[in-house]
């Protein structure tokens, strides 16, 4: 255990939104190891930069001297949180849970030390799915009551589009995952986004009803812009932690490119600067943010992917803005058989098979906004073909916008 609370270091550095009890949760942390827990539905098969909010809390409380439970939702993942969402979520097979679940085991363990003393990864399927649906009524739905639950922002969201009834189960589940873990591992206390704060109070609520038992709940901030718009998303789609889905040069890029306004709270959140350099490097103005924003994209670009992919991104990004010579390797690339461009290939195909744009539409009002470039000569045709002869040693760099690059290598 530190001497400094890590309630007050969660609090100054603004990750903490809402808390059941907020005096006994302080007074935990200062007076016992707590073990607490943090759900996370595999509905993909990576986390994504919004999650990683969540993964760093996990990474202050542990050096603090908790113990963290990563909640794997093997379980609840079959049946989809409403929290957040206008629309039922997809429903996945069994089959791809079990993938998305494995994925997500490889990820945590980057970043949370695991044995049974430092922190455990658990897969709720291991208690849910077995349930008795009646006695699991009788047991805990009876703590139940449906007039208060529909008033929970995540079910009264819900109400107007159709909320189904298999949803109206989740969170029953999430309750019960704490009552679970109160009982097996003397866990007590749940962590979430904001949008979780119905499902926490009632988790809560279950174990003082049923165990007549102290748990606790914690809500944090989720990741958003100044404007209060969900960071994390492109143009192409989520900013992912798995490198296969979001390489370490585009992770690099989407951190040195956020607004000049959100940088602050950016390396506040996601990065395990001193608080007073992250106030002083928040309080630089004009050209002198561009320096804070660097120190941001690497110092996440290294907590996510490691140092070397980090340098390697940072390396790349200077070479491409600083001078002519481009670290190639560092560059997202696609290759393509030498064969495609014998005849030509148009620039609008070659767009979307790079992922620069999402599809021919999307080409062509980039093109319109002048905003295409092929090495460094804006596009002004829609049917512009590229062939062999405007490629260089085999390469071509394409761009859009200012600042992202996509390398073009041929292969026999």
């Amino acid at each position: 255990m530190t001497n400094v609370n890590v309630y007050d270091v969660l609090k100054e550095r603004g990750y903490v939104e809402q808390a059941t009890h907020e005096e006994e949760i302080r007074e935990l942390f200062g007076s016992e190891a707590v073990t607490f827990y943090i759900g996370f539905d595999p509905t993909a098969d990576s986390l994504h930069v919004g999650h990683f909010i969540q993964v760093m809390v996990m990474m202050h409380m542990q050096r603090a001297g908790h113990r963290p439970i990563a909640i794997i939702g093997g379980g609840t993942a079959m049946v989809g949180d409403p929290s957040g969402k206008t629309d039922m979520r997809k429903m996945l097979t069994l089959e791809q849970i079990n993938s998305n679940v494995e994925s997500f085991k490889k990820q945590f363990s980057r970043f949370i030390k695991f044995s049974e003393k430092d922190a455990l990864m658990i897969n709720n399927a291991d208690w849910l799915l077995p349930l008795n649906y009646v006695e699991f009524l009788r047991d805990i739905g009876r703590h139940f009551s449906v007039n208060r639950m529909l008033t929970a922002e995540c079910f009264k969201n819900r109400l107007e589009k159709g909320l189904s009834f298999l949803e109206f189960n989740y969170m029953l589940m999430q309750s019960y995952d704490f009552l679970v873990l109160y009982k097996q591992h003397n866990c007590k206390l749940q962590l979430g986004g904001s949008d979780q704060w119905s499902n926490i109070v009632n988790g809560v609520d279950l174990i003082r009803r049923d165990m007549n038992g102290s748990a606790y709940g914690l809500t944090f901030k989720l990741l958003t812009t100044s404007e209060g718009k969900k960071m994390g998303k492109t143009e192409s789609g989520a900013v992912w932690l798995d490198p296969e889905k979001t390489p370490p040069y585009d992770f690099y890029q989407y951190w040195r490119n956020v607004d000049d306004r959100d940088v602050e709270n950016c390396l506040a959140l996601l990065t395990f600067l001193p608080i007073e350099e992250v106030r002083r490097l928040g309080s630089f103005r004009d050209e002198n943010i561009n320096k804070a924003k660097e120190i941001l994209a690497f110092e996440v670009t290294k907590l996510v992917h490691g140092e070397n992919e980090a340098l390697k991104a940072e390396n790349a990004a200077k070479a491409l803005f600083g001078s002519t010579d481009r670290d190639s390797e560092s560059i997202p690339a696609t290759e393509f058989s030498k064969s495609r461009f014998t005849d030509g290939l148009d620039i609008l195909t070659l767009l979307i098979e790079t992922g620069l744009t999402s599809s021919k539409g999307d080409g062509r009002r980039m093109i319109q906004r002048g905003g295409i470039y092929v090495e460094d000569t804006s596009v002004t045709d829609f049917t512009q073909v590229i062939t062999l002869s405007d490629f260089t040693n085999g390469k071509l760099l394409l761009r859009k916008g200012k600042k992202i690059y996509h390398l073009v290598k041929l292969i026999d």
